[in-house]
């Protein structure tokens, strides 16, 4: 039986991570976890329950009340994020979450615990994980990290399309704009910021579709599986 690895994807907004992430998890049989929903669940929680972001005790009373996991959705083919057992999925991709969840994700005590749950579902391996930080911070000891990367006009354009079916009314300024501040806020941070392993593989796909990045990526993957 082969072994079991850890796939760690890291890059920038709207790089197609998830997806890829995803697809590598069904042909391995391995688990997807999305680390990015974990965030906008607690940016949503936050933004509900109006709790300042520079309010630190508030925050770290809030995180005491926060409850993640996902379950598989049958009807979809994928899993959902669950927020203290609501299923928030539909309402962490709006917008108003994006705009929101990198300024969440750079608050220390957030991403200590997030960190903390995303090392816990790693033990057993055989996961596939996606983020900012997951070659550098979660699984520095991953045996497959890649950093994902592609041209930010090719991203934004990638991102207006997908939200466009949801959010007909959005436009291609906007989310160019969101995305130039998520890429600003995720590098810049001072706690656990977006960066490249220097052990990681760097995979541009501004010129490859979802197949030909999948098949490199695979490729990589069986190599690390077969060592």
């Amino acid at each position: 039986m082969s072994k079991k690895i850890i796939i760690a994807i890291d890059g920038f907004s709207s790089c197609g991570k998830s997806t890829l992430a995803k697809a590598l998890a069904k042909e391995l049989s391995y688990v997807f976890i999305d680390t990015g929903a974990m965030y906008r669940a607690v940016a949503l929680y936050f933004m509900r329950h109006s709790i300042p972001f520079d309010d630190i005790i508030a925050i770290e009373k809030a995180i005491q009340s926060i409850k993640l996991h996902f379950v598989f959705n049958e009807g979809t083919g994928k899993s959902d994020m669950y927020l203290n057992d609501e299923n928030v999925e539909a309402a962490i991709r709006e917008m108003k979450v994006s705009q929101k969840v990198s300024e969440v994700a750079a608050i220390p005590v957030v991403r200590d615990f997030a960190v903390a749950q995303q090392q816990a579902m790693g033990l057993e391996k055989g996961i596939v994980m996606d983020g900012r930080d997951i070659g550098t911070v979660v699984f520095p000891n991953a045996e497959l990290k890649l950093f994902v990367t592609a041209d930010p006009l090719v991203r934004a354009k990638r991102r207006f399309i997908e939200l466009q079916a949801t959010q007909p009314s959005i436009t291609m300024e906007e989310v160019a704009e969101n995305l130039s501040h998520r890429d600003l806020m995720d590098s810049t941070r001072e706690h656990s910021p977006l960066k490249q392993a220097e052990d990681a593989l760097v995979l541009d796909n501004t010129d490859l579709n979802q197949e030909e990045q999948f098949n490199i990526a695979l490729n990589w993957a069986k190599e690390r599986i077969m060592a």
